[in-house]
């Protein structure tokens, strides 16, 4: 009576969900197939998304920082799971780490520039400013 009850509970579509049977589940892998772009089967296999968002990454250094936005746009599916794709996964989480720090510096710049101007740079901000630059090699013609 005892065995056939442990059965009834095994087969019993109500029984517990979160115990585990298995400890070394995935639930990331198992749930649905995992991709490591964003094209889903259509995209990269994992050695050529590998080489890619290592590109991307080292590209991003050579003042290309939109390429790290596209980076992690790409590999948006690694960025997603966590336990995905760690060789992947390291590049991305760089570039996206990279692309933050250069919106924030470029923000940052831009912001002062605007809101600071000639108030707070003083005389310093007619060196600073393009936008007099033929005035000040005299091709203007308003000499």
């Amino acid at each position: 009576m005892e065995a056939s009850r442990s059965d009834d509970t095994n087969l019993s579509p109500n029984r517990d969900r979160r115990s585990n049977p298995n400890p070394a589940h995935n639930p990331i892998i198992s749930s649905a197939q995992v991709w490591p772009t964003i094209d889903g089967p259509l995209g990269l296999t994992e050695e050529a998304s590998v080489d890619y968002a290592r590109r991307f990454y080292k590209f991003g250094f050579a003042l290309l920082p939109w390429l790290w936005a596209v980076n992690c746009f790409y590999f948006w599916p690694v960025l997603r799971h966590s336990r995905a794709f760690p060789q992947i996964r390291n590049y991305v989480v760089r570039s996206a780490v990279g692309f933050s720090v250069f919106t924030a510096l470029l923000s940052a710049w831009a912001l002062t520039f605007s809101i600071g101007g000639e108030e707070l740079f003083g005389p310093v901000w007619d060196k600073l400013v393009m936008y007099n630059v033929a005035d000040r090699l005299g091709l203007s013609g308003l000499a």
